[in-house]
């Protein structure tokens, strides 16, 4: 018989409930969360009306809005809220001595640059042995809807990588490993940026040419940026980076496509903002990645026109050209 383990799930957006819903298949699992209206309602129908429309969760799932009962009861801790929140939740927590830590969220903390690991490390003073990331190509909806889907959960302890891989593994949820945190987290977080590229590009109507160039472009600034940071670029070309920048790049379900396809169409940043009750990572992590690249001389032409377009009025149609005008270069994975 299968040991059940006590999994706190710290974010009950539509990515923390899908996950929640699949540990608690055969574990003892709570999720944190922090609205009471959604809590109550999560207690009396089991349907997340927010962030997982229909979905009916699994009746041993368990919530709760007392987080610091959660860190101390729990084995484990699954961390499921936007980067740009990590900081600011994490900090006072205490984890136990003898619980392990991963993180599902994507993206760049834009004052310091650190990934979601890092900041995880930091905030609840761990070692990274004891920290995993899970990232792939995985839209919440269809993994609770047990689609099939797979992804990767990395770690530099790689036996607490194959740990977590048999604990999320379903018959339906493919889990495979890697030692490479650097490059899985770059990838999640580079991924979101080249989505809303893509958005402006489908929403410009250039077609589907002019797509495929941007993805695979894309691949090699996120390349370009991972390597200078020590990651493998095998992970570039796995599930993390390919299979993810595929997925949001043309996924109707992307919310950072929907940004660039909303400001093809003349919608101003902020008003999208306002209108998405669930964060597009990629607004974020731009700030970061551009000031970044731009400090270590990194060439990252995809990421400075998004930035500019997003937070500089820089006209969509004036990016593109931008990018097609650049100098001539014979083709290769870093140029």
């Amino acid at each position: 018989m299968k040991k059940m383990y006590k999994i706190g799930v710290v974010g009950a957006g539509s990515w923390g409930t899908t996950i929640a819903d699949l540990l608690a298949e055969n574990n003892d699992v709570k999720l944190f969360v922090r609205n009471r209206k959604l809590l109550e309602q999560l207690k009396k129908t089991g349907i997340n009306n927010i962030y997982l429309k229909d979905i009916q969760l699994n009746k041993n799932l368990n919530y709760t809005n007392n987080i610091d009962k959660l860190f101390k009861e729990s084995e484990i801790i699954v961390i499921a809220i936007p980067t740009k929140f990590i900081r600011s939740v994490l900090t006072g927590k205490i984890l136990n001595k003898s619980s392990y830590v991963i993180s599902l969220s994507k993206g760049i903390e834009t004052k310091t640059f650190k990934r979601p690991s890092q900041i995880i490390s930091e905030t609840l003073r761990i070692e990274n042995e004891r920290i995993a990331v899970l990232s792939g190509p995985n839209f919440a909806v269809e993994v609770a809807k047990k689609l099939p889907t797979a992804t990767v959960v990395a770690s530099v302890n790689l036996e607490l990588a194959e740990f977590f891989q048999k604990l999320f593994f379903r018959n339906y949820f493919r889990v495979y490993t890697s030692s490479d945190v650097v490059g899985v987290e770059f990838c999640g977080a580079l991924k979101n940026i080249m989505a809303i590229a893509s958005g402006v590009s489908d929403g410009l109507g250039l077609g589907f040419n002019a797509r495929a160039s941007l993805i695979t472009r894309a691949l090699v600034e996120m390349k370009r940026l991972g390597l200078a940071f020590g990651s493998d670029e095998q992970t570039f070309n796995g599930l993390a980076g390919i299979g993810d920048l595929i997925l949001t790049c043309t996924g109707s379900l992307s919310r950072n496509r929907q940004v660039g396809l909303r400001i093809a169409k003349g919608e101003k940043l902020d008003d999208i903002l306002n209108s998405m009750q669930m964060v597009p990572e990629g607004v974020s992590t731009v700030l970061a990645v551009k000031e970044f690249s731009k400090k270590h001389n990194i060439e990252m032409p995809i990421c400075s026109e998004v930035y500019e377009v997003l937070f500089e009025n820089k006209n969509p149609l004036n990016a593109i050209s931008a990018l097609m005008s650049r100098p001539k270069k014979q083709e290769n994975y870093l140029l």
